[in-house]
């Protein structure tokens, strides 16, 4: 199934399985979502379980805050990347730190679905990748899936946690279909996945970058180079330990995100990436992102996000020391 459908079905398993689950945001009920992400589920369900809010971020958010205080499970929808900033002292100063606040005392299951990043032509504020802004926020849990089969199970499990999640969903990928096993007993939603075994480089990626970093791997292949992919998953916390694994072997490290490069979240991974591997590398951990720009009109996006050449570019350089 399609990402987006995937995403759709984890939520309609949620409202079934917990009536305590609270689906809230604009547009997502009668509409369905901008992107149909919630499509169907209004109608099933009913106006008190799939509510549409007013266009007023910060009040969508502080809401959830109350129900989750009331012992509900809300997931709430943020129309796209831009908007999210109305909220973002809600999320930081009020979700973040409530566990803390209370000693431990209060949960804060809320869960937070951002659609994110560029590659659709979108107008301004539609095409932004804010993730570092939440990793770097303790108290948050911040995630993105790649694939459907990935959305589906984040999904579930970012509703179970008792800890609030950020939730970016690749919209470029929301059509990308893949096999979906609803009954398969998923690994930690806190873990990478070596998506594709090599030898001679380690492309470590999340979200949109992935399916980029898999082409660019088949593209190496064709001229004799071995390209291991590494699906981070989870941008909060990251699973260290798997790239680490991975970078041993390979002993180069490219991290790959749309998100500008300056202060990305790619930084975080090759300083922590140098500490533990520096008798490793055979050369430095190399970045490739974002200009550190405003997000251009989208006639100009494709200069901008990561290609195919860019990331062959870092490949090469990386291979030359």
């Amino acid at each position: 199934m399609a990402l987006a459908k995937a995403i759709n079905e984890s939520l309609r398993r949620a409202l079934e399985s917990d009536p305590k689950v609270l689906i809230m945001g604009e547009d997502v009920g009668k509409l369905g979502g901008v992107f149909r992400v919630t499509d169907g589920l209004h109608k099933d369900f009913g106006e008190d379980r799939v509510i549409d809010t007013p266009l007023a971020e910060s009040g969508i958010v502080g809401t959830a805050i109350g129900l989750a205080l009331r012992g509900y499970r809300p997931v709430v929808e943020i129309q796209f990347d831009g908007f999210v900033f109305p909220a973002y002292d809600q999320i930081v100063t009020q979700l973040a730190k409530m566990h803390a606040r209370s000693l431990g005392k209060v949960k804060m299951p809320v869960v937070i679905r951002i659609p994110y990043g560029g590659g659709i032509g979108a107008v301004e504020h539609h095409s932004e990748s804010p993730e570092a802004l939440f990793a770097h926020v303790a108290g948050l849990k911040v995630v993105s899936p790649s694939n459907a089969a990935d959305a589906y199970w984040m999904m579930q499990q970012a509703i179970q946690s008792d800890d609030p999640v950020i939730y970016f969903e690749p919209k470029r990928r929301y059509w990308d279909k893949a096999e979906v096993d609803k009954e398969a007993i998923p690994g930690p939603l806190h873990t990478a996945r070596v998506v594709r075994e090599g030898t001679d480089l380690t492309l470590a990626a999340y979200g949109p970058m992935v399916k980029l970093c898999q082409e660019v791997a088949d593209a190496a292949a064709e001229e004799g180079r071995s390209l291991e992919v590494v699906d981070l998953r989870s941008i909060s916390p990251v699973d260290f330990d798997t790239i680490q694994a991975s970078v041993e072997k390979t002993r180069r490290l490219i991290v790959v995100h749309e998100a500008p490069v300056f202060l990305g979240s790619g930084a975080e991974i090759a300083a922590r990436i140098t500490e533990r591997c520096f008798y490793h590398l055979e050369a430095p951990v190399l970045r490739v992102g974002g200009y550190h720009a405003p997000y251009p009109p989208a006639r100009l996006e494709e200069e901008y996000l990561p290609d195919l050449d860019r990331v062959l570019d870092a490949v090469d350089r990386s291979l030359a020391y």
